[in-house]
């Protein structure tokens, strides 16, 4: 997975220049940049505490884009050695992600948290995400192409909003920097002022050829739109970015039918 395309992506729509950034958290904007560009390994979890804090964005999100552990996970270990015995059990093993949801709920019933979790709620992709607006197996021989279906869905759904206005918004924040985060997932996105969070989802029959961090190419886009910014909006793409860091591409690419999708969304939403 290419953190370094997610920090952008969301650096951007911060509206922070990489040397703003850069000041902020006390590194150079050459090593920054090295970062966003994938020269330069993931930052260590204290350097990505840091650039979340800046960017308003839980720091559990950065930490599972990079695959990171969080110093509050780093810390207990050390507190607590048979910890780290138990995640080794469960590697071992290699539980599933329902079979994961299923050991977190008898956790909550056998050890309910003594207090908060130190994370802010993140918005799901899957309650602005619904049958309608989900194109799957879409054939197509150019990005644009299916910028401008998933447009249409959306439209549909913003009755004073056309569909060649949302297409021109996608493609001018396409213009400021790509939006492809890796793992074969993009998150072409637009603020539309007065308008509720909405997404579409078009999964491809064929993979598409384009500009990817990664150099994989683009199997699967969430189109995102919506008038919210700041915090929420940034978790809401950081949010699609730890779920394609974590196969979302390869768990939909293959689904022909909107019910299963919601189900295997819903099921990798979970076990986040």
């Amino acid at each position: 997975m290419h953190l370094g395309a997610t920090l952008r992506l969301l650096r951007v729509d911060a509206g922070l220049s990489l040397r703003d950034l850069a000041r902020r958290i006390g590194v150079s904007s050459a090593y920054l940049s090295r970062v966003e560009n994938g020269v330069d390994a993931a930052p260590t979890p204290e350097r990505l505490a840091a650039i979340a804090r800046e960017l308003d964005v839980p720091a559990p999100l950065l930490m599972d884009v990079a695959h990171r552990l969080s110093p509050f996970v780093a810390h207990y270990l050390e507190e607590e050695p048979a910890a780290g015995a138990l995640l080794l059990e469960l590697a071992r093993r290699r539980l599933t992600a329902a079979q994961l949801t299923r050991v977190r709920v008898w956790l909550d019933t056998e050890f309910p948290a003594r207090a908060p979790w130190p994370d802010t709620p993140v918005p799901a992709l899957s309650p602005v995400l619904s049958p309608d607006r989900m194109v799957l197996r879409m054939t197509c021989g150019a990005l644009e192409d299916a910028l401008d279906v998933a447009a249409g869905r959306l439209a549909a759904a913003l009755p004073e909003v056309s569909a060649s206005r949302l297409v021109a918004e996608l493609r001018r924040r396409e213009a400021e920097s790509s939006n492809a985060v890796g793992n074969g997932v993009a998150v072409p996105h637009a603020h539309v002022e007065n308008t509720p969070p909405l997404a579409a989802l078009v999964t491809l029959a064929r993979p598409l050829a384009a500009e990817t961090p990664d150099d994989i190419p683009l199997r699967l886009l969430v189109v995102l739109v919506g008038g919210e910014r700041g915090p929420t909006w940034l978790a809401r793409l950081a949010h699609v970015a730890r779920l394609a860091s974590h196969g979302l591409a390869e768990r939909l690419g293959d689904v022909e039918q909107a019910s299963e999708v919601q189900a295997r969304l819903a099921q990798l939403e979970a076990s986040r």
